[in-house]
């Protein structure tokens, strides 16, 4: 009779993790499935019907209260990261089932690059100059660009990843302005930054990025009535949450030139749909959220999971308990 536990991975995209850890102890004792495309509805439960323990990368499948009730046999869950947005953590608890999470690894010094590297793509036009090398042509008359030196940063949240952006920013030479819900003076001035209002941080910012935690207070902050205030030739960024901007309004809005540019790593449903209309909208520079996807990270991701089942598996503490 085989007593072993079920345990299903979710949300491994990538098909990183196995590179990044010892699992044969967890193969050798429990039935280990791995998933490597997303799952949502039916499918996702079909995928865990039967599971003792879920462990998901990031917030990759969504978990709601109705989800959860048809569970009957999950003992134990866990996510890789600090937060997950698409989980009901009260549900869990309120059945007594235990949730860990893991350490994140880098993700703010990568999600910072990446959000340079947006920025620095959609204002030399990389993709553009690219394409036109690549069709057997040189420099043509858009090939005049713009230098960011001596423009204004518009960051939007001066945390962790925007603190960072904007010491970049200094190093380019741009003056930096910053904004958010609580932003003072005082924070700002020890970023070297100057806060104004949200107005003027959209109106002036020759390059506005978001570094927000979507919240009640911030979600949809950036929809038509903002975007309309933006520059001609302003670049909005995101590698943050895709619920601060309101994306149907973003893609009318380039449409109509203001912004000029928009470059965003992340999106109302990811993977993002094969005919959504994001994949084509003109001057806008996307990636497939690619903020945290780095090999440290999965790393940590990869260790953290396969500690936790074997702490769980032997009846020990977890390394991370998750609590509300």
């Amino acid at each position: 009779m085989n007593t072993k536990s079920n345990i299903v991975i979710l949300g491994d995209y990538e098909c990183a993790l196995r590179r990044f850890s010892q699992w044969e102890n967890l193969e050798q004792r429990a039935n280990l499935t791995f998933h490597h495309e997303p799952l949502r509805d039916e499918a996702l439960y079909e995928a865990v019907k039967d599971a003792d323990a879920i462990a998901i990368v990031r917030d990759r499948a969504p978990f709601n209260e109705a989800m959860i009730a048809r569970l009957p046999k999950l003992k134990f869950l866990m996510f890789t990261g600090e937060r997950n947005g698409t989980l009901d953590a009260a549900a869990l608890i309120a059945r007594n089932i235990p949730i860990a999470c893991s350490p994140g690894g880098p993700s703010k010094e990568t999600t910072a690059e990446l959000t340079w590297a947006l920025i620095l793509g959609a204002s030399k036009r990389l993709i553009e100059e690219h394409k036109l090398i690549a069709s057997g042509g040189w420099r043509d008359e858009l090939s005049v660009l713009p230098m960011l030196s001596g423009q204004r940063l518009g960051i939007m949240g001066l945390g962790a990843i925007g603190s960072r952006v904007a010491r970049v920013g200094h190093a380019f030479g741009m003056e930096v302005v910053t904004w958010s819900p609580r932003m003072t003076p005082e924070r700002a001035a020890a970023e070297n930054a100057t806060s104004v209002s949200l107005d003027e941080l959209l109106s002036t910012s020759k390059v506005v990025t978001m570094h927000l935690v979507a919240g009640p207070g911030t979600k949809g902050i950036i929809s038509a009535d903002q975007l309309a205030l933006m520059r001609a030739d302003s670049i909005l960024v995101n590698t943050s949450r895709s619920a601060l901007i309101n994306m149907t309004d973003l893609s009318a809005a380039l449409k109509k030139g203001c912004p000029g540019q928009a470059a965003i790593d992340v999106f109302d449903i990811e993977p993002l749909p094969k005919d959504d209309p994001l994949r084509n909208t003109p001057n806008l520079l996307t990636t497939p959220h690619l903020g945290f996807i780095a090999e440290p990270i999965f790393e940590a991701f990869s260790k953290g999971i396969t500690q936790t089942l074997e702490a769980w598996l032997d009846q020990k503490p977890v390394p991370h308990p998750f609590k509300i």
